[in-house]
């Protein structure tokens, strides 16, 4: 006998196979081509067949958005998609947070299939969300699945949000369950909402060992698991590791992941196999394309409504360089951030690469595709000496190499991390990659005086931020003295309305040193 097991991960709310950076595209992603590839491995699979969706499903895409913005369609506009592919169960993952806790168990409602997470618990000590396992009878095979989520989600979330809610290891909440499972199924399989802390062959850690990412550890300290399937990072896995075959498919709905076991007459596993299938030449699903039809218009109406103009060049053309010399994008968003607050000193970042900034014209298209989270706004008390330990690790981003600046490799791989280099604006700062590490900060100063370690200031940050995600260890929830509970869509589209004309400007209150023009 073979089981299989179908996988996805991290689709961001990407339905159709659209960024919506402009109408009409059919770019290589998206849920209604996974449909496709899915129906396909599920008619080729020879015996039973397992299918999870892993978890960041309801949040990322514009149309996510908007149909969380827009009540009256529910969030069974999306789950609806979900529910059409006849998943097994649903894993929740760190951004289904996103949304607030009525929105989640909203989602969770109106699935027509079981939700785990089995690592977060409720003030009574049990799972707070849907169940932390279920056990399926495939051809009288006897399949456990157990779901969990990254611990990390507290860094990130704002704490009313999740104030009543525990967060544990998945290590340990698998060593508590697996044995469980072992006793009742013949195979056991852990769908992890989380990736890798260490390199897979080597056992080297591949970033800081917070507890954000526990995979490596669930295969080496948690016996007894025959599969695992995981996340979060947008890897492309598919392999085997201490023989556990283990997949990680991308994110954005650009890979299926497939595990295969072939089974012993006793249903154990005798030999496995781990892939992953592109969707990029897939036709879209026709059943998704028509359900969907109506809702993607009006979304793609809404994106092409003008919110204000531009005077000057506020495009993005590279990305990087707007990382190393202020651009008047970047100085825009720390207006808007200044003007929520009441506060003269802001911090934010250029989410990814993928950003063009705004056209002469400026549309909801350009404010939603340029800021792709969506962030609330708080405000931090801070010692010039926590501002400069900040400013010292968004320097880390950055090395030289043969005289030129470029993106740190390791907030590349095996994860793109450029949301969590900040620039700011309200303070002056030079920036000296000659120098070492944590020693970086050669000018600091605020109203043109230099900044001591024990001033106090105040700064306004994106709330994932200030809560110290991005391991920005010298900020935190204590620090925060108050907050925009207004996401920052709504802020940049409230500013514009008020300043329907911006100028694009930049005063350069940041510099870097050491390395030639010349960048990349």
């Amino acid at each position: 006998m073979k089981l299989t097991i179908l996988a996805t991960s991290d689709m961001h709310g990407y339905l159709m196979p659209t960024n919506y950076t402009a109408r009409g595209l059919d770019l290589p992603f998206g849920t209604a081509k996974v449909a496709t590839k899915l129906n396909e491995l599920r008619q080729k699979a020879c015996g039973p067949v397992v299918l999870i969706e892993n978890g960041d499903f309801i949040q990322g895409s514009p149309l996510s958005y908007y149909v969380r913005k827009q009540p009256q369609h529910g969030a069974q506009a999306i789950t609806k998609i979900i529910n059409q592919l006849s998943y097994d169960v649903s894993v929740l993952g760190n951004h289904e947070f996103n949304y607030g806790i009525d929105y989640l168990e909203e989602v969770i409602a109106s699935y027509h299939h079981p939700v785990l997470a089995a690592n977060i618990l409720n003030e009574e000590g049990e799972p707070a969300f849907g169940q932390p396992y279920v056990l399926l009878e495939k051809e009288n095979l006897k399949v456990a699945i157990l779901g969990l989520v990254t611990q990390y989600i507290p860094h990130w979330e704002q704490p009313t949000i999740i104030e009543k809610l525990t967060f544990v290891s998945a290590v340990d909440t698998a060593k508590k369950y697996v044995p469980k499972l072992r006793e009742a199924a013949d195979i056991v399989i852990v769908s992890y909402h989380g990736g890798f802390e260490k390199d897979l062959k080597t056992g080297e850690p591949t970033e800081q060992l917070t507890g954000e990412n526990e995979g490596y550890d669930l295969l080496h300290k948690v016996p007894g698991i025959d599969a695992l399937v995981t996340g979060h990072q947008h890897r492309k896995i598919a392999t085997k590791v201490k023989d556990i075959p283990v997949i990680q498919p991308g994110y954005q709905g650009a890979f299926v992941g497939e595990i295969t076991l072939e089974l012993h007459d006793n249903k154990k596993v005798r030999t496995s196999c781990a892939q992953i299938h592109a969707t990029a030449n897939e036709k879209v699903d026709a059943r998704i394309a028509d359900e969907l039809a109506a809702l993607n218009e009006e979304v793609e109406a809404w994106l092409d409504q003008p919110m204000g103009h531009v005077a000057g060049n506020m495009r993005i053309d590279d990305a990087n360089q707007a990382r190393i010399v202020e651009h008047p994008y970047i100085e825009f968003i720390n207006k808007v951030q200044m003007a929520a607050s009441g506060v003269d000193i802001s911090g934010t970042a250029l989410f990814n690469n993928d950003g063009c900034g705004f056209n002469e014209t400026i549309t909801m298209r350009d404010i939603i595709t340029n800021y792709v989270y969506p962030n609330t706004l708080a405000v931090l008390r801070l010692t010039g000496a926590e501002l400069k330990a900040a400013l010292e690790q968004s320097a880390d981003h950055f090395i030289l190499k043969k005289g030129q600046i470029m993106f740190n490799p390791k907030y590349i791989s095996p994860k793109p991390q450029y949301y969590n280099y900040d620039m700011y604006e309200g303070i002056d700062y030079v920036i000296d990659l000659n120098q070492p590490v944590g020693q970086r900060i050669t000018t600091l100063t605020y109203h043109g005086q230099p900044i001591s370690a024990t001033d106090e200031l105040e700064v306004v940050t994106n709330q994932y931020r200030a809560v110290g995600g991005g391991n920005y260890t010298m900020f935190g929830s204590e620090k925060i003295v108050r907050e925009i509970q207004i996401d920052m869509t709504e802020l940049i589209s409230e500013y514009l309305r008020t300043h329907p004309k911006i100028e694009a400007t930049v005063n350069h209150n940041f510099t870097f040193i050491g390395a030639e023009e010349k960048t990349c």
